[in-house]
């Protein structure tokens, strides 16, 4: 993956495809490689990028660096998790930049857990932490599959540092006010088996924009684009088509 350097961090990032830009933005303990699984129309050009740990004013403007350097304005930005904190960050500040957002498994502020709390304090090896959001991330029935395994291991190669910034990120920012005043098309998708970002709390984030959609993913938990990738990037590519990207 290609870098872009800045003149105190460089943003790692990945595009494909020529046309209407859409970003993703990955969730907590994760990286790009995430969205592997997803597939967009041919006519979009898809922008990932990896984030950092940082605060999330430092996280909100390396979105913004990497779209004025790439030129992707007038994107729908899709964030998933700390991605979606991302995103409603970003389309606060820099509406020239984002004409939709995706919000996935996120809200406007995210209850903090005593495992991130333990993350920011404590976290040295990534090793202890991976259980616990295994469990809050999938089903019973799921947490031995395939998608649960590959979760593992991308949480397994996360910076314990990155992950305990991320966590810090999270739980000390509350867009609840700023994201109600939203008025651009936007989606809001949850799997009806997070306990991270449950149902009802994506949903509340989704009453707090005016003609927002709400989607529930059955069968999936807090991450659609490992254990519901067909059924994401079916909803993904038929909100754009919807609104003309």
């Amino acid at each position: 993956m290609p870098l872009l350097p800045l003149s105190d961090r460089a943003i790692q990032y990945d595009t494909r495809g020529e046309g209407a830009p859409v970003v993703l933005a990955h969730p907590l303990g994760f990286s790009s490689a995430i969205w592997e699984g997803i597939t967009l129309p041919d006519h979009l050009r898809v922008a990932s990028y990896d984030l950092r740990g940082a605060p999330m004013g430092a996280l909100v403007r390396d979105a913004e660096a990497l779209m004025d350097a790439l030129g992707l304005r007038d994107a729908v930005f899709v964030g998933a998790g700390l991605g979606g904190l991302v995103a409603q960050g970003l389309a606060v500040k820099r509406m020239d930049l984002v004409r939709g957002l995706v919000l996935m498994n996120t809200a406007a502020r995210v209850p903090a857990t005593s495992a991130w709390r333990a993350a920011q304090t404590t976290a040295t090896d990534m090793a202890p932490l991976i259980e616990p959001i295994i469990a809050r991330s999938f089903a019973p029935a799921a947490r031995r599959s395939a998608p649960a395994d590959r979760a593992r291991a991308m949480l397994s190669s996360c910076d314990p540092a990155v992950y305990a910034a991320g966590a810090a990120a999270i739980e000390g920012t509350d867009f609840y006010t700023t994201t109600a005043t939203l008025t651009l098309p936007t989606l809001v998708m949850t799997g009806a088996d997070d306990a991270i970002t449950p149902p009802d709390l994506a949903r509340e984030t989704a009453d707090l924009i005016v003609g927002s959609e709400f989607r529930l993913l059955r069968g999936s938990g807090h991450y659609p684009a490992l254990d519901a990738p067909l059924p994401l990037s079916e909803a993904l590519s038929a909100f754009l088509a919807r609104i003309g990207h």
